[in-house]
């Protein structure tokens, strides 16, 4: 019922934020003049403000997140998979690269569970003698950002809220035709590394030149017609005396899923338990050795 109320309540402000625009049209800006900055800050916070709440809710959720990153000619390049099934629900995530088949990991979190099993791509079978490890998950009763899962997204979002706050960057909205609202606003690339959307290793973060800081990312936030959030693209191609950083970011919420996208528990003899925080940080620093390597 709360999130049923919320939903009429979000679909009642974005009609009246229709009706009131100085044109009326579907596809023209919903403000004008002075109150875009307004407009697209209330309508950003109230987005970040219901994430949380949306994301922690139970029902089945799908999305995906198409990462790309290039710095020279060194390129990161990913799809995220999330999924959440149940009530309490299993929460199940697949990160598998672009460009290397065997260069994947899937992270499998069961209904209130204190423990997370990761499924090791060939890439990583040097970490552990089988194809899953298990580790302790400490995210139980802390913010749904917290889950892998959704972790960029939040961290989009975070970003979109800091780049708000700055007078000197573009900002605007607009209403489609199908009722969805569109933000839109130019993300410093200091912010989108401060905020570790791509987590890039010190050597390379090194090779990004200052000048190219300031410069900007096109992002793009998507809102159904009740509000809630449907997709956030962020693209850009920055160059400065041959140096080159381009950004693709594209995160989408996909039609619920069905059990079956989910995989079992893996048996104990599959396993390979990591218990102490010794193992786990041991295991952390030779994950790090092979995401990070120049080879």
């Amino acid at each position: 019922m709360k999130q049923r109320l919320r939903r009429v309540i979000a679909l009642g402000a974005a009609l009246l934020l229709a009706t009131g625009c100085a044109t009326g049209r579907v596809g023209e800006p919903i403000p004008d003049g002075d109150d875009v900055a307004k407009y697209v800050g209330e309508k950003f916070s109230s987005t970040l403000e219901r994430l949380s709440e949306d994301l922690g809710e139970t029902e089945p959720r799908k999305s995906t997140l198409h990462s790309f990153m290039r710095v020279g000619e060194l390129k990161s390049d990913s799809t995220v998979t999330a999924i959440q099934i149940g009530n309490p629900p299993t929460r199940f995530y697949k990160n598998h690269s672009n460009r290397n088949s065997s260069d994947y990991r899937d992270f499998l979190l069961p209904a209130g569970s204190d423990v997370e099993y990761m499924l090791l791509g060939p890439e990583y079978s040097s970490l552990a003698p089988t194809p899953w490890v298990s580790l302790p998950y400490t995210g139980q009763g802390l913010d749904i950002c917290f889950w892998g899962g959704y972790l960029t997204v939040c961290r989009m979002l975070s970003a979109v809220t800091v780049s708000m706050q700055s007078t000197e960057v573009d900002k605007a909205a607009k209403s489609l035709t199908d009722g969805s609202t569109e933000l839109t606003i130019d993300m410093p690339l200091r912010i989108f590394l401060d905020e570790r959307i791509v987590v890039l290793p010190d050597w390379l973060l090194e090779e990004i030149p200052e000048a190219l800081l300031d410069d900007v990312i096109d992002t793009r936030i998507l809102l159904t017609p009740e509000g809630d959030l449907k997709e956030i693209e962020m693209n850009g191609l920055l160059s400065d005396g041959g140096n080159e950083v381009e950004i693709k970011q594209h995160y989408q919420v996909l039609e619920p899923p069905s059990e079956h996208e989910i995989p079992d528990v893996p048996s104990p003899d599959e396993v390979t338990e990591l218990t102490t925080d010794k193992e786990v940080d041991e295991f952390y620093d030779r994950m790090a050795e092979i995401t990070s390597s120049r080879e």
